[in-house]
């Protein structure tokens, strides 16, 4: 039976279609993906993503955990509350999962885990953690809400208690906020962090206080969005999917996320030796965008051809935004010419691009709508 968020009552009482993710009862919409999808790029929206999992990590030596831990450096995050994106690597350099760190006090860190890997990064984490004697703690007891779009913040900061708001407002993009105090003085932790490529916060709430908060988000005039539309925003924003985009046997080089690899001297992360031998022999595959002009839908397993051998469609959407199909593919190092996708036995033509797709909700240069 699948899992339920604390707020699963009140999706269904919106009239959310609700269908199993990553072992959870979610809301796929609440009626129109596509307005959704709109609400979030012109004005704000807000995603129960309380199936994704909130681990602490405390301990004197937590610091140097995490530089073990992590293929992006936690040397950068030089002052408490910056928080960072990376990728945590299995010796072979694929990649676990992806993840952020936030930074709340010297021996005190937090990440949040997907839901679909957190029954195999919990155990991970527990065994790597160990010999730094930094406990990891998971915390099933707060719920999280995402509100995301242009009027997102404007739309939260009414509900911070007015000696916190001006600390809130002032939180820079990656950053968060511990110990805020929202509705009724409950106590929020705030990041200034999304997954839709707008600005925004993820807010961490108890439990027994999240109700109120996602009512208080809707009466203030933010529209429930569902997986669908979380879907086709990340995408737009060029942002990967754990088990779609990468897993354990890709490499962040071949994943599209070398941006999120530190090979800083001295340190000996997880999977280091695995993709400085990968990188010096040759990435064979890549991960590019791709638009379709033709009509049609790019879906993930599609077999793209190339003058290099073949690839394969990942994540792939009809852009709400652009109006014609994108995707991200995995190709042979170096495709770029001549790609085809293979839709029901005929090859239509692709370009590559760029990615992200959309920024500002705007389309990004070279995408050409």
């Amino acid at each position: 039976m699948s899992k339920q968020t604390t707020l699963n009552a009140t999706h269904r009482a919106a009239g959310a279609k609700m269908v199993d993710f990553g072992g959870w009862d979610m809301p796929l919409n609440y009626g129109s993906q596509l307005e959704e999808h709109h609400a979030v790029r012109r004005a704000a929206g807000m995603f129960d993503v309380s199936h994704m999992t909130a681990v602490d990590m405390r301990g004197a030596r937590c610091r140097e955990f995490l530089r073990h831990l992590l293929a992006n450096s936690v040397d950068k995050l030089k002052k408490p509350g910056k928080a960072l994106y990376s990728c945590m690597l299995n010796e072979r350099g694929g990649v676990i999962d992806d993840l952020i760190t936030y930074h709340v006090s010297d021996d005190y860190f937090r990440t949040v885990v997907n839901a679909a890997t957190r029954d195999k990064d919990l155990p991970w984490l527990q065994r790597q953690a160990a010999p730094f004697g930094v406990a990891i703690t998971e915390r099933p007891d707060l719920a999280m809400i995402a509100v995301q779009g242009p009027e997102a913040r404007a739309k939260v900061l009414p509900l911070v208690a007015t000696a916190d708001r001006e600390r809130v407002e002032k939180l820079g993009r990656f950053f968060c906020a511990t110990d805020v105090h929202g509705l009724a003085g409950a106590p929020w932790f705030v990041a200034r962090t999304g997954y839709t490529g707008e600005d925004g916060f993820e807010i961490h709430v108890a439990n027994e206080h999240a109700v109120e908060l996602w009512q208080a988000l809707a009466a203030a005039g933010v529209h429930p969005a569902g997986l669908g539309a979380r879907d086709t925003l990340r995408l737009e924003a060029g942002m990967n999917l754990y088990g779609q985009d990468m897993d354990e046997d890709i490499t962040p080089w071949e994943g599209g996320l070398a941006w999120t690899v530190a090979l800083d001297a001295g340190r000996d992360f997880i999977g280091r030796a695995a993709l400085e031998q990968q990188k010096a022999s040759g990435v064979p595959r890549e991960m590019i965008g791709v638009v379709m002009d033709d009509k049609g839908v790019l879906r993930h397993g599609q077999r793209v051809a190339t003058d290099k051998g073949d690839g394969v469609i990942l994540s792939g959407i009809f852009s709400p935004t652009l109006g014609k199909a994108i995707a991200f593919a995995r190709v042979p190092a170096g495709a770029r010419e001549n790609l085809r996708v293979d839709i029901r036995g005929r090859e239509l033509p692709l370009r590559a691009v760029k990615y992200p797709f959309v920024r500002d909700g705007k389309p990004c240069e070279g995408i050409n709508v």
